[in-house]
């Protein structure tokens, strides 16, 4: 693994990780962020926005793009906490952590641990939470990956059964007050929900689930970007039993992630983590048969090589 300091869109203190497959840049003078994920020489598959790249300081949350951890559910002012500050940067054998101070407005501090595969386009992201305030807290870790322009989440549904054999309800489909099924973005299949983000559709659309087989993914421009995690089917998820959710907007489409619900103590910390995998050459997907054929053969294959 490489690992070199550089100036990156106006930070002058960020960090370029790369195994010579993908490569990956994390900021340290804002932060905790994963600003860029993509292969080598090739496009970044994160959406950055160009008018807050360089940018320091301040008390306005920015979202500057790329990837970032929050902790759920989203509350104002407490979710929006700024991340405008320096954080520490440790290399380790195989990867790198990012370490925030303690949030002041909320007694939590972030930290994103991140593990390079040898050589393949795998990445391993620790996401860590620890309460430093003198009293309990509750909460779910939640990572949030900002996506390039013009493309589709896809978000895999449990097995469907048939009635009446299978009578009690089998998951979660959880609306937001602006979700709007009508609308044109979102596919309904019958083993998949999926999001288009189009920048001609500027009201925001979000939807989250239940989602046991542990992962979702994102196409965009013949790439596919995959997120694998766990699931835990006795666990009380936030966001009225989410364990994924996908967001879009005009700009950018989120593909998220979350962990359980977790009252920690004082000094208590708990970490969810997120594996990514990137592949080539792969058509965006339309209808349920094209994601079962184009996508879950891709992923019966990473789930041989093992947990998240």
């Amino acid at each position: 693994m490489i690992v070199e300091k550089i100036n990156y869109q106006g930070w002058a203190n960020c960090y370029r990780l790369s195994n010579g497959v993908v490569d990956l840049i994390v900021t340290t003078d804002v932060g905790p962020r994963i600003i860029r994920f993509g292969f080598v020489g090739e496009e970044n598959e994160f959406k950055e926005y160009a008018d807050q790249l360089g940018k320091t300081g301040g008390d306005t949350w920015r979202i500057y793009g790329g990837h970032r951890l929050w902790h759920a559910p989203e509350r104002m002012p407490r979710t929006y906490a700024p991340d405008n500050a320096p954080v520490a940067f440790e290399q380790l054998d195989d990867g790198a952590r990012i370490v925030q101070p303690t949030e002041a407005t909320t007694g939590i501090a972030k930290e994103i641990a991140i593990y390079l595969a040898p050589d393949a386009a795998r990445v391993r992201v620790i996401h860590r939470l620890t309460n430093r305030n003198l009293w309990a807290v509750k909460f779910a870790p939640w990572a949030l990956t900002v996506m390039a322009p013009g493309g589709k989440a896809i978000i895999p549904l449990p097995p469907r059964g048939s009635h009446p054999k299978d009578l009690p309800p089998t998951s979660r489909l959880v609306l937001w007050a602006y979700t709007d099924l009508a609308d044109a973005r979102w596919t309904l299949g019958s083993r998949y929900v999926m999001l288009h983000q189009d920048a001609a559709m500027p009201t925001p659309q979000k939807i989250g689930a239940s989602a046991p087989d542990g992962w979702c993914a994102c196409v965009c421009n013949g790439h596919l970007f995959v997120k694998r995690f766990a699931y835990d089917a006795n666990a009380i998820y936030p966001d009225l039993g989410c364990c994924v959710e996908t967001f879009a907007n005009d700009t950018m489409l989120e593909l998220e992630t979350l962990g359980p619900l977790t009252c920690l103590a004082p000094g208590e910390a708990v970490e969810h983590v997120e594996t990514w995998h990137l592949f080539r050459e792969v058509q965006m997907p339309i209808t349920d048969a094209d994601v079962e054929h184009r996508i879950l053969p891709i992923i019966g294959r990473i789930r041989h090589q093992g947990s998240v």
